[in-house]
């Protein structure tokens, strides 16, 4: 199989259910923002030195790759395979790594400083990609269905991404 098909030089793409957009069509972009937000979280797993956080971003980046199936699909057409399922699960267990990473950071009295060492500067570029494509999904989701367990996934996201940055910078303050 070839890599290119020739049939986007018109700047047009398939979804995942056959149906034509334009490249700069919403849908297009939620995608493809979620697909940089996981190569950055792809980077972020690479560099961090934690093995209880390289499992909960490699967590992470499964189920981006299940949101961006879902958002390749519009609901005008059925789609030709079964898309697979966010769970409630996935935001609970994010609230959870969340409460536990907040217990070990002194209350926050002020804006947060970004950088500090490079992985946690990672985190925050993750952070910000992850603040972005949630307000592309908030603009799709004004015309066109997004599931609700995603829109929570993304924004809880974006808090886990925000405290773990804090606690690399902490870390790395002493």
């Amino acid at each position: 199989m070839s890599i290119y098909t020739k049939t986007g030089d018109d700047g047009t793409t398939s979804l995942a259910n056959g149906v034509r957009v334009s490249k700069n069509h919403i849908r297009v972009e939620s995608y493809g923002t979620i697909d940089e937000l996981n190569a950055h979280t792809a980077l972020l797993e690479a560099v961090i030195d934690d093995d209880a956080v390289k499992k909960e971003l490699h967590a992470v980046q499964d189920n981006l790759f299940i949101i961006q199936t879902h958002l390749a699909a519009d609901d005008s057409k059925p789609c030709p395979f079964e898309l697979p399922d966010l769970q409630k699960l996935d935001c609970q267990r994010l609230e959870r790594e969340i409460d536990f990473l907040n217990k070990k950071l002194p209350k926050l009295h002020s804006f947060v400083y970004l950088g500090g060492h490079s992985t946690a500067a990672q985190c925050h570029i993750a952070r910000c990609v992850c603040r972005r494509a949630e307000r592309i999904l908030a603009t799709l989701s004004e015309k066109h269905t997004v599931d609700a367990r995603i829109l929570c996934y993304i924004n809880r996201l974006s808090d886990y991404l925000f405290v773990l940055a804090r606690n690399i910078s902490t870390k790395y303050q002493s």
